[in-house]
């Protein structure tokens, strides 16, 4: 094959590499990450103590509480009694295990609905029984007096209304066959084209360059994406506590896209440097004779 043609295809197989690593990074952290029902409730676990988030809980909270006991729009010193009543109890032990208990029971009715095809039509609920009764043993392991009068009631709320699910199981069903063929091809092509290069080690150097842009776009569309999230929530979801969420979900996947960069650029950096160290080490070659210069005079005796 002539050099140039190897040229183009190595260039051709490491652009389709370097376009395919962050798209499988993201695959991957939907897939591995976001549907991993343990490391979801570990990332959302501190946000139990972040004020923001805690007080847009806790004021939900209040609203519902003051709704069920009937203080009407006109009743505010009720309904001002409620909220400070909600964001006590939002600084206790038993409102981090019901924050656990609660993520962990939405995680997987969220996930069962995503996988399972015949619940296609159906809304995603989550019965609140099992949230309750942890609170409970949490405030009377506390010694709090009223905590066995709690009652425990199944009590369906509603997380995903049908459409929604129906919208969101093609996506998932995409990201989770793209999180493992994803990184692979672009494993397989990155080889590839540094396999048929005409210069190795400049296709090597191009790949790690490649890889580290790839990384830095990605970096950049989690920051872009952030800002659109959080501009989209409606009510009382928007604002700080809606940005402390996605900052949580989204940790690791900016920790991937800067490894993407640092690999990247390792990779280049190592390879243009022993480019250089080799042509350093390499003796000079002695100029070619010129055939038009006088040979050299004999002496006749």
């Amino acid at each position: 094959m002539a050099p140039r043609l190897r040229s183009g295809l190595s260039a051709v197989l490491i652009s389709l590499a370097c376009l395919l690593a962050p798209c499988g990074t993201l695959a991957g952290w939907v897939a591995y990450g976001l549907a991993d029902t343990g490391r979801y409730v570990e990332a959302m676990a501190p946000l139990a103590d972040h004020p923001d988030v805690r007080d847009t809980v806790a004021d939900s909270l209040g609203a519902g509480v003051a709704d069920e006991v009937a203080a009407g729009p006109g009743n505010g010193a009720v309904r001002l009694f409620v909220r400070d009543a909600a964001r006590s109890f939002a600084r206790t032990e038993a409102f981090r295990v019901g924050w656990d208990a609660a993520n962990r029971a939405v995680h997987v009715a969220v996930l069962h609905a995503l996988r399972d095809d015949g619940a296609r039509g159906r809304p995603v609920t989550v019965d609140l029984a099992p949230v309750t009764a942890r609170v409970r043993e949490r405030l009377a392991a506390d010694h709090v007096s009223f905590a066995r009068r709690i009652p425990v009631r199944h009590t369906a709320v509603t997380v995903l209304p049908a459409h929604e699910v129906d919208r969101l199981r093609k996506g998932y069903h995409v990201l989770d066959v793209a999180a493992f063929w994803l990184p692979l091809a672009a494993v397989v092509f990155a080889l590839g084209g540094i396999a048929v290069a005409a210069c190795r080690r400049h296709a090597l150097t191009a790949a790690g360059i490649g890889t580290a842009l790839g990384g830095a776009l990605l970096a950049l569309a989690v920051v872009l994406g952030r800002r659109l999230t959080v501009a989209d929530l409606p009510g009382p979801v928007d604002g700080p506590a809606a940005g402390a969420v996605y900052d949580a979900l989204t940790e690791t996947l900016r920790t991937a896209s800067w490894l993407l960069v640092a690999l990247g650029l390792t990779v280049a950096l190592t390879s243009w440097l022993t480019t250089r160290l080799l042509h350093r080490r390499r003796p000079p070659t002695p100029p070619a004779p010129d055939p038009t210069a006088p040979g050299p005079t004999r002496t006749r005796l």
